[in-house]
Formats: structure tokens, C-alpha cells, sequence
């Protein structure tokens, strides 16, 4: 029904940058919010950052000030441009979207495959 697809996931040095991106393609009445989680080997999932709309933005604390999301809704997708990159941000990152489905006519959460990020020191 709906698939979330991701890209530009990387090996980078401390201090680098990447932008991921999630395009959202399939039986889509609806997009609400679009954001990125991220696991790290021996830890939970956690929220990265949410958007619902512009000025309706969540971070978690750890990337404020160095991740920036945005989303194009004509293309269905969301963007997370991280700056400054460290060590710690290294996981597997993944995209995740609440949306209504024209078959379901009903909100359901979609998650991507997830794409790895590596920040070497």
C-alpha cells in the first residue's frame, strides 16, 4: 500500500555532514507527520526529529542546533540535514510516517528499511 523509501546514508568524518532523505510512494490520500528515528547497536529506537508542518517541528535534545528536518509535500517527502556530526550520532537511522491510505481511508504508522550513519572520530 505505501512504502517509505530512504536515502543518503554514509560514512563521514566527526564534524561532516549528510542529508537523508524519505520518499513516501503508493495509495496515499494523506500525509500528518513525517519524522527520523535512529538505533544505535544495543539500544532502543529513539526519535530524532518529527515534522508536522513548518513551525511544527520536534528534536530531541541531542541533535538541536545541528539537525534541521524539512519536508517537501508535493514530493511526499521529508529531509533531515545533519551538521556537525559526531561519533555518538552513528545508527541506523529510520524514517517513519503517519499516513492516510486511500484503501483505509484510516491514520496508520509506516517505517522505512533504515539506512545506516557512520561518524568516524
Amino acid at each position: 500500500q505505501v512504502q517509505l523509501v530512504e536515502s543518503g546514508g554514509g560514512l563521514v568524518q566527526a564534524g561532516g555532514s549528510l542529508r537523508l532523505s524519505c520518499a513516501a510512494s503508493g495509495s496515499i490520500f494523506s500525509i500528518n507527520g513525517m519524522g527520523w528515528y535512529r538505533q544505535a547497536p544495543g539500544k532502543q529506537r529513539e526519535l530524532v526529529a518529527y515534522i508536522i508542518s513548518i513551525g511544527r517541528t520536534n528534536y530531541a535534545d541531542s541533535v538541536k542546533g545541528r539537525f534541521t528536518i524539512s519536508r517537501d509535500n508535493a514530493k511526499n517527502t521529508v529531509y533531515l540535514q545533519m551538521n556537525s556530526l559526531k561519533p555518538e550520532d552513528t545508527a541506523v537511522y529510520y524514517c517513519n510516517a503517519n499516513v492516510v491510505a486511500t484503501t483505509t481511508n484510516r491514520p496508520y504508522t509506516y517505517w522505512g528499511q533504515g539506512t545506516q550513519v557512520t561518524v568516524s572520530s
